[in-house]
Parts: structure tokens; sequence; C-alpha cells
């Protein structure tokens, strides 16, 4: 009886030191794939022609697109996130007028994660904070727009602040799905001509970032 008890002892303390399949660890690689929304949350000044105030602001509405990630663990519970997708489409409305053109953008991001729970968990929650590149390209304004004599358009690039929370829940050792919402500060100046005459707006994009992705640890 003694040896028994013996050696269940030494087989919990054995199985005690054994980090279970679940956990993440240093040097782990995930790679996430999935759909991705960008949800503006924006606001803008009033147009301005020619030293003219036209009293009417634009918005930007959402567009959803194939989103990847990779992520890079320095310790079970930290690591760094790249983020990317496929290019996002954006109307651009002149408010109570209607559509006034079309961008699209990339907005690569790279944040710092930290998972708070333990790493043998196989919900894995975490909050990050990093940095974010917005590259704004294929400005055009509508059919109708152009015609009118809109023309030049051009969004100028922006650097922002981003933070996100999110989770991982492990299938298996290898395979997760996860969810995740973020917060992007995006900022950008819209310039263009009408009829020869110099135009501008500010706007304030702010999105609110949507994924759900399948991931792949190796």
């Amino acid at each position: 009886m003694k040896k028994l008890v013996l050696s269940v002892a030494i087989a919990g303390t054995l199985l005690s030191t054994i980090s279970p399949v679940f956990a993440y660890e240093q040097g782990d690689w995930v790679v996430r794939v999935g759909m991705t929304n960008v949800a503006p949350d924006d606001s803008s000044t009033n147009v301005n022609v020619g030293g003219a105030d036209l009293g009417v602001g634009v918005n930007v509405d959402s567009n959803t697109q194939l989103g990847l990630n990779f992520v890079y663990f320095y310790s079970p519970q930290l690591a760094i996130e790249v983020l990317a997708a496929t290019p996002f489409s954006h109307d651009i409305v002149l408010n109570t007028v209607g559509p006034l053109g079309s961008t699209k953008q990339l907005p690569p991001t790279v944040s710092a994660n930290y998972y708070f729970l333990e790493p043998s968990a196989k919900f894995q929650p975490y909050v990050g904070a990093g940095i974010n590149y917005t590259l704004f390209f294929d400005e055009k304004f509508t059919d109708a727009n152009t015609s009118a004599g809109f023309s030049k358009l051009d969004l100028d690039n922006s650097f922002g602040l981003a933070a996100q929370l999110g989770f991982d829940y492990m299938l298996d050792d290898k395979w997760l799905v996860n969810a995740s919402v973020r917060w992007m500060d995006i900022d950008t100046e819209a310039s263009f001509e009408l009829n020869g005459s110099a135009g501008s707006v500010d706007v304030s994009i702010d999105p609110v970032v949507y994924s759900i992705t399948a991931g792949y640890r190796f």
C-alpha cells in the first residue's frame, strides 16, 4: 500500500511539471486567417472650397475583407502581433447630399498583446496596444461628381495608436479560433479640386475593427 501511495505521489509530481498540450510557449508562432470588418466611427470638418465653407462634412462607410495576422510569443503571456488584410474599400459620402467618391486603404498594425490567464487554459483572452499606419490609395470621385468638376482627390496617409481586446480558443494543440475588437486612431486630410479651386476636408475615421479568424500554431 505504501508503495502504491508513493508511486501515485511521484506520478502526480511528474505530471505537474509537464506543460499542458494547449499551453503557449516562448518561440511559438500563430497565423490567423478570417474576416475583418472596419466600421468607422467618423467625424469631419466642413468641406472647404476656395476658402469658402460649404457647411457640410463627409462620412465613410464600413467594409469587410479577408484579414491575416501573425503572432510571435516572446513568452507564454506576451506576444507581438502584426495585422494585415486585403485592401479595404470605402465609399465617401457628402452629408445630406449623397455619394462623393471612394478610396481604398491598408491598415498594417503592430501590437503587443498580454495574455492574462494561465498559459495552460484553452480559453486565452488578451489585451493589446500598438501603432497603426494606414495607407490610402485609388482615391476617386464618382462619375457624376467628376462630370461636375471634382478632380485630383488625395487622402493623406495616417499614423496613430491602436488598442484591442480578443481571445484565442484552443481546439487542440495546433488549431484555434480567435475573435477580437480593435480601435484605431486614423486621421486624414482629403484634398481635391473643384473646377480649378482647391478644396479640403479633415476626417477622423477612428474605426472599430472586428475580426473572426481561424488560427494555426507552429
